[in-house]
């Protein structure tokens, strides 16, 4: 039996399990359906949130060669041009994800870089960060840091819009990578503004906030529908204005649990006025 319908583009994410749903591969999995790419998941590390701890991370990695395995399977199977990276988590990761990306071209490797799991010892943490920035962080093509992680990669302080498109710019320099910074709801003012910069462009994608308080996922969405976008053909500003409507709907339409915290729903972005 031949196919009739064009195949959609694979992308795959590389990021932990975050049990509740909220966050992670089951958000990027769940984003990529939703902008219409075929999305796998090698998982890094399992994360659930511990209700007894005042919903502190329980962080467990997977094996370094389960890791390899997944991503061997993955790169065998699909002619892979992109890949979303989440959560790596410890430095031995680190390494067997950089190895993986370095066997191959790639024309999107989209870095969420996420520098701190709070389930982590400190000096674990600090290599991990340490790790990401010497391995993982040369070889991406698009990074898209929060307000802390901006202010780690930047080595600066983050207090306004200003402040966020000079560490944009520095985070461009020593990355050499298209940069997406996030200022979401941790600025001063109305609108969730995040920073984009390719080296020429920069340009602030705005949106009013919807409430004060970030939401679980949010981070997340944004990377892997600018991965989902990069796959399908856009360029890179393309792919972040797209990515930053498609958060703020999920945002909008958010899932409430019984955890102090709301998470984005990524289905809920289909047919919402922006």
């Amino acid at each position: 039996m031949s196919l009739t319908h064009s195949a959609p583009a694979v992308t795959l994410t590389i990021a932990g399990s975050e049990a509740t749903g909220g966050a992670g591969a089951q958000a990027d999995l769940r984003t990529f359906q939703e902008l219409g790419v075929f999305g796998i998941a090698a998982l890094t590390c399992i994360v659930s949130f511990d209700p007894k701890d005042n919903w502190n991370h329980r962080f467990v990695p997977v094996d370094p060669q389960v890791i390899a395995d997944q991503l061997e399977a993955a790169q065998t199977c699909y002619p892979l041009e992109t890949v979303k990276i989440g959560m790596l988590g410890t430095p031995a990761t680190i390494s067997t994800v950089a190895a993986a990306l370095k066997s191959q071209q790639w024309r999107n490797i989209v870095l969420d870089p996420v520098l701190i799991c709070k389930g982590q010892e400190p000096g674990a943490a600090l290599d991990t960060d340490q790790a990401l920035k010497a391995s993982i962080l040369p070889l991406a093509t698009v990074v898209t840091p929060n307000h802390f992680e901006a202010e780690s990669l930047s080595g600066m302080t983050i207090n306004s819009i200003e402040d966020l498109q000079e560490a944009a710019k520095r985070i461009h320099e020593i990355s050499g990578a298209v940069v997406v910074a996030k200022g979401g709801v941790r600025l001063e003012g109305e609108n969730a503004v995040d920073v984009y910069f390719d080296g020429t462009t920069l340009e602030l994608l705005s949106a009013p906030k919807v409430g004060d308080v970030a939401v679980s996922g949010a981070g997340c969405t944004l990377a892997a529908a600018i991965a989902a976008e990069l796959s399908k053909g856009a360029s890179p500003l393309e792919a972040a204005r797209t990515a930053k409507a498609f958060v703020t709907k999920g945002i909008r339409n958010r899932m409430s649990s019984k955890a102090p915290f709301d998470a984005v729903w990524q289905g809920g972005a289909a047919g919402i006025p922006a």
